[in-house]
């Protein structure tokens, strides 16, 4: 089988695409933009207009950075990309979502219908470069024949692949897409080496060639692995220490003054990677015939942790003399991490629907949260602003920067009813329980 690239080779022929224009896409398409001829690609038609007219409404890249991208277009029709290189490489990179069904189970939906799409104006010498979180294997087993049937070409043949997993951190205006490493591979070896050149080209932190796509797909997915693990831990000591009324945060702080005591804190594990990600390995390795223990332990103790959150404001509740069911109680935040409106896979739902089985009357605040998108996704309504004087109780679930402002934290001075920081970034003077 021939594995030499039709066309020619070079980076400073390349014309790029991106499909999907969320957290991940968008950033990568803004920083290919400054250098080649780049489309960003997403079946959103809202989404396509509100890029057009520099508005990204995830927060991760601004008017400024988008006005920056010189060379890049947006469109909700791929097939009119306009192929003006004739000879040019021609690289489609996907950054579709990655999610569980309701069965914890990986669906691929998202990723098949994206590779039946460029499977649809994939041309001879065309790569296709995948970067949403993966099972080791599924590019070229799962989205490979997806490729080959739509197109009618054969891989490494007449196409290439290539793995690059996102690392995108989001909400994180430090730590920012090219200022994190890549991890890159390739179809074959002259594939791999153009991907690692092509991302070296933008990536001011450097790259990093793993010797295969699969190699690649498993670095990535144990990444998530690892930190979702390091978090179950802590919070099965805030579990523990709960029992014994020993503050968690205490002892973390205490046992951290040793060089190598790695800085965990308890908390919800939700979002679009590190709650989501470990079951696309414990899926593929349950397929394979052995069933993960230590990943999947870790996995229901953070899937429990709003729970045991709600139990707790409860617990708290009943011993102030406030009766449950009559209780109101403020929730503060609802997305999955501080200062980023994502709402995906937010574990703060399981505080809310576990106080509202106690009977609870639960409002949300959240500036950072879309109100349209909450309502869509969880059929609850996010209040304007909140009078913490209404309520007899509070939970604080999520770390954003507006809640512990000095402005903020003013009003719990006088406060009466209890108070539950689910992130620890109060003053302990002013709060009845933390993780």
């Amino acid at each position: 089988m021939e594995e030499k690239l039709p066309g020619n080779f070079k980076l400073n022929q390349s014309q790029i695409v991106v499909v999907g224009l969320g957290y991940v896409g968008l950033p990568l398409a803004v920083e290919f933009g400054k250098k080649y001829p780049t489309m960003g690609f997403d079946i959103n038609k809202d989404r396509i207009k509100e890029l057009k007219n520099g508005f990204d409404r995830t927060k991760e890249t601004s008017a400024k950075d988008i006005q920056s991208a010189k060379h890049l277009t947006f469109t909700n029709e791929l097939n009119t990309f306009p192929y003006g290189i004739r000879d040019g490489v021609r690289v489609y990179i996907i950054t579709v979502p990655t999610p569980i069904d309701q069965f914890k189970k990986p669906d691929l939906v998202p990723l098949i219908s994206a590779s039946e799409t460029v499977g649809k104006v994939l041309k001879t010498g065309d790569i296709v470069i995948y970067e949403s979180t993966v099972y080791p294997g599924c590019t070229e087993e799962d989205c490979v024949p997806v490729l080959e049937k739509v197109s009618g070409l054969t891989f490494n043949q007449h196409f290439f692949c290539g793995y690059s997993p996102e690392r995108i951190n989001p909400g994180d205006k430090v730590h920012t897409v090219t200022k994190i490493r890549k991890v890159t591979s390739g179809s074959t070896p002259e594939v791999a080496d153009f991907v690692d050149n092509l991302y070296s080209s933008i990536i001011t932190a450097g790259t990093y060639k793993a010797a295969s796509i699969k190699v690649a797909e498993a670095a990535k997915v144990i990444e998530n692995c690892q930190r979702d693990i390091n978090i179950a831990f802590v919070n099965e000591l805030s579990l523990i220490f709960n029992q014994m009324n020993v503050d968690t945060s205490s002892v973390l702080e205490a046992a951290g003054t040793k060089w190598n005591f790695l800085p965990f804190k308890p908390g919800l594990v939700g979002g679009h990677c590190i709650g989501v990600d470990p079951y696309y390995l414990t899926y593929k390795a349950e397929s394979l015939g052995y069933h993960p223990q230590v990943i999947l332990s870790g996995r229901r103790i953070n899937d429990n942790m709003g729970k045991h959150v709600a139990s707790e404001t409860v617990k708290l509740l009943i011993k102030s003399g406030v009766a449950v069911n009559q209780a109101r109680v403020l929730v503060l935040g609802i997305t999955f991490k501080e200062n980023c409106p994502d709402i995906r896979n937010s574990r703060v739902i399981d505080i809310i629907e576990e106080l509202a089985d106690f009977d609870c009357r639960v409002d949300i605040y959240d500036p950072w949260a879309d109100k349209s998108e909450v309502k869509h996704e969880y059929q609850l309504d996010l209040i304007d602003s909140p009078d913490t004087s209404q309520y007899q109780g509070i939970v604080l679930a999520v770390g954003h920067a507006d809640f512990f402002s000095t402005d903020f934290i003013k009003q719990f001075e006088s406060y009466k009813g209890i108070i539950f920081d689910v992130k620890g970034v109060l003053p302990v003077s002013l709060i009845d329980k933390r993780l």
